[in-house]
């Protein structure tokens, strides 16, 4: 994969971190051992806490919150920055935190737009193409980058979709009451094909994980945490702080949360191969749309605008 480094420089405005926020922008531009280019990204805002050796990442999308040709190219380099510039040895990581900057929407998913054109088109290698990037991507970060750390998905507003399944690669999720969690895809006659079966199947079951995906329902963070896949609940607007009590109640225990999660990825004995499978046969699926279904995902992906636009 070719790394590019967009021209974009550290003018984002700061991630409410809390106090001192300014002086975590400058020792996150003076961290020299990091890729300067992790800072850089078009559509991520990253931050380095030397502190808590924290890596927080913010998505920030130009338009719909959800998982565009862009996005994905950063989160492409974002994964290659993180190993060249953390590890033993390196610059130290114990937590990586990833929210969404978007108001009220962790991330919608794929990108329907695209979907859509690729379809009429009948480009099933487009199709395939898009699948397999995000299938590498939420392999590497089940596998932790192969580093040292615990993960961990902090939603404050809607998960779904691709947003969900991003989510169950993460060894720990954070959620506000107020989040809701769901994958639509059936609505319009498809499946989640990125890992969602992969992933649910290993962390509740089959028959859940059938359950999850065919109803096309909306799930409360309540719920999940119910089901067991929301590990921490926050009161509304209390997302980062408790996600910041996570970190440190974590801290001490470290080691052997990271060697706990390690074991139970032994235990799954997921390749990128099953995964990859899954959206080739979720691509296949997608071509046998029927104009109605297009029209369905057209109907999603314009409500889905007008909540970006609103917020």
């Amino acid at each position: 994969m070719e790394n590019t480094e967009p021209e974009t420089g550290l003018d984002q405005p700061a991630i409410p971190l809390g106090e001192g926020d300014e002086a975590l922008v400058a020792e996150s531009a003076r961290h020299a051992a990091i890729p300067e280019g992790l800072f850089q990204l078009h559509e991520l805002d990253v931050f380095y806490e030397d502190e808590t050796q924290t890596l927080w990442t913010y998505m920030n999308p130009e338009g719909r919150p959800s998982f565009t040709p862009t996005m994905l190219g950063d989160f492409e380099n974002w994964q290659v920055y993180i190993e060249q510039g953390f590890g033993p040895e390196k610059v130290p990581l114990r937590f990586l935190v990833l929210g969404s900057r978007a108001p009220g929407v962790f991330c919608f998913g794929g990108d329907l737009d695209l979907f859509q054109r690729l379809i009429r088109e009948r480009n099933r290698d487009g199709l395939v193409r898009y699948g397999h990037r995000c299938c590498k991507i939420l392999h590497r970060n089940v596998a932790s980058l192969d580093l040292p750390m615990l993960t961990v998905g902090l939603v404050e507003g809607a998960a779904l979709g691709g947003g969900f399944e991003a989510l169950l690669s993460f060894d720990y999720i954070v959620a506000e009451r107020g989040a809701t969690f769901g994958l639509p895809e059936i609505m319009f006659g498809l499946f989640p094909g990125m890992g969602a079966h992969a992933l649910l199947s290993r962390k509740v079951g089959s028959a859940m994980a059938d359950r999850l995906i065919v109803s096309n329902e909306t799930y409360s963070a309540e719920q999940m945490y119910e089901i067991g896949l929301v590990h921490h609940l926050a009161e509304n607007g209390q997302g980062l702080a408790a996600c910041r009590e996570f970190i440190k109640k974590s801290d001490r225990r470290h080691a052997g949360l990271v060697n706990s999660r390690r074991a139970m990825k032994v235990s799954w004995n997921l390749e990128l191969a099953e995964l990859n499978r899954i959206t080739e046969l979720w691509a296949d699926s997608a071509l046998q749309l029927r104009e109605q279904d297009l029209k369905v995902m057209g109907r999603l992906v314009a409500a889905q605008a007008r909540l970006a636009k609103a917020a």
